[in-house]
């Protein structure tokens, strides 16, 4: 028949085939769980699966055991810095009494101390989007 022509199927892809399988085994709660998203997103449970392993994969992917001793580093170096304040300020109010405080201490004190609270401003900032993700 003229004008026809045969119907070879979808083309075939060059780059980016999934030729690699992974089988992963869920309980009867978690499946139902997986069963619901499927039917509420309207996806398959390969795509659900797949979008939700791969999509900001390095931000889901989180060692716990390095995040708390990172964690527990920064209370430990907050600490620190809290004490050291609270010595200057204890200092600082000594020399006051005597007469005796530069005010070109209590300006620079002034001035690392507003850097302080900056800095913990965006450390608060960053914890919180840490606990943001951990919730994910």
């Amino acid at each position: 028949m003229p004008g026809k022509h045969k119907l070879t199927g979808r083309p075939k892809l060059e780059t980016g085939k999934r030729s690699r399988k992974i089988d992963a085994r869920f309980s009867e709660d978690e499946y139902l769980v997986i069963l619901e998203l499927e039917k509420q997103l309207g996806i398959s449970k390969t795509e659900l699966v797949r979008t939700r392993l791969l999509q900001n994969a390095p931000l889901t992917i989180i060692n716990a055991r390095e995040l708390i001793r990172l964690l527990d580093g920064i209370g430990t170096e907050l600490g620190r810095a809290g004490n050291n304040i609270n010595q200057l300020a204890h200092y600082a109010n000594i020399l006051q009494l005597k007469s005796a405080l530069s005010p070109a201490v209590i300006e620079r004190f002034n001035t690392l101390f507003s850097q302080y609270i900056d800095n913990q401003t965006i450390l608060e900032a960053a914890l919180r989007k840490i606990i943001r993700y951990i919730g994910k």
